[in-house]
C-alpha cells in the first residue's frame, strides 16, 4: 500500500468546523498544515491530535484580512514544508478562516462591509492566488460558502453576499485552474452549532429550534457534519468532482 504524502493547508483550522476539517483530513491519512489568527494554545492542541491520528501537522499564525501578510505567511510555509515535510509543495487548499457578522441591512455599516470582505472574499482570492506557486498539479482547492447564499435569512445580507462572491470565483477558478488539473469546489454549511457568529444557533434554543423546524432532517447542522465532506473533496475519490457546489445543511428551506 502506497504512503499517502499529500499535504492539505485549512486556513482557521485551530477551532471550530476547521478543526473538524483538519481532523477529518487527517483521518484519510493526509499530512495538515492550519492556520489559527489568534488561538495558538488551540492550534497546537489539534496539532498534537493530528500527529496522535499518525499524521504530521504544524500550525502557522495568519490573519486572511491582511492580504499584505500573505507573501511572508507563505514564506514560513515553504519553511515548514521543507523543515516538517520534507518537501516543497502542498496538494489541497481550505479556505475556511472567516467571521460572521449578523447585522439587519438597513443598520450594515460601511466598517462591516468592509471587514467582511477582506476576510471573506479579498482574502481567499488573493490567498489562493499566492498560494498557487507551491501547490502540485492536479491538487484541489476547496472553498467554503454558506446556504445563506441560496436562501435568505435576515441579518446576513452582508455574509451572504460575499460567499455569492465565493461561489462564482469557485467556478472561474476551476475553469483557470483546469490545465494545471487542479479541482475546484465549493462546500455549504447550513447553520452549524459551533462559537461561530457569537455561538448563536448553538446557544439559542429559540434559534435552534426554530433551524431546526425548516431542515428536512430535523435538527441543526454539528461540526461532524461538515468536516467528513471537505475531506473527501482532498481524496482520490473525488477525482471527478468539479466546479461543483455542495451544500451540507441537512436539507434545509426545501
Amino acid at each position: 500500500m502506497a504512503v499517502n504524502t499529500k499535504i492539505a493547508l485549512v486556513t482557521g483550522g485551530s477551532r471550530g468546523l476547521g478543526k473538524n476539517m483538519a481532523l477529518a483530513i487527517a483521518k484519510k491519512g493526509i499530512n495538515v498544515i492550519l492556520t489559527y489568527n489568534s488561538k495558538k494554545e488551540e492550534a497546537e492542541d489539534t496539532v498534537k491530535e493530528i500527529e496522535s491520528l499518525g499524521q504530521k501537522a504544524v500550525a502557522i499564525q495568519l490573519n486572511v484580512a491582511e492580504a499584505g501578510s500573505f507573501d511572508s505567511f507563505f514564506e514560513e510555509v515553504k519553511t515548514a514544508l521543507k523543515n516538517t515535510f520534507s518537501t516543497d509543495k502542498f496538494d489541497f487548499l481550505v479556505n475556511n478562516a472567516g467571521i460572521g457578522i449578523h447585522k439587519p441591512y438597513i443598520e450594515t455599516t460601511e466598517a462591516d462591509f468592509d471587514e467582511l470582505s477582506n476576510i471573506q472574499l479579498k482574502g481567499p482570492f488573493f490567498l489562493t492566488q499566492k498560494a498557487l506557486a507551491i501547490m502540485n498539479d492536479g491538487g484541489g482547492i476547496v472553498n467554503i460558502s454558506t446556504g445563506l447564499a441560496r436562501f435568505s435569512f435576515p441579518g446576513y445580507s452582508a455574509y451572504a453576499s460575499m460567499k455569492g462572491g465565493i461561489e462564482t470565483l469557485t467556478k472561474y477558478q476551476a475553469k483557470e485552474l483546469g490545465e494545471r488539473k487542479i479541482k475546484v469546489n465549493v462546500v455549504a454549511p447550513g447553520a452549524i452549532e459551533t462559537d461561530f457568529g457569537h455561538g448563536a444557533v448553538r446557544d439559542n434554543e429559540q434559534l435552534n429550534q426554530h433551524i431546526a423546524s425548516l431542515t428536512a432532517l430535523g435538527r441543526v447542522g454539528l461540526p461532524d457534519d461538515i468536516g467528513g465532506v471537505v475531506a473527501f473533496l482532498c481524496t482520490e475519490d473525488a477525482r471527478w468532482v468539479n466546479a461543483q457546489r455542495i451544500e451540507v445543511s441537512g436539507g434545509i428551506n426545501l
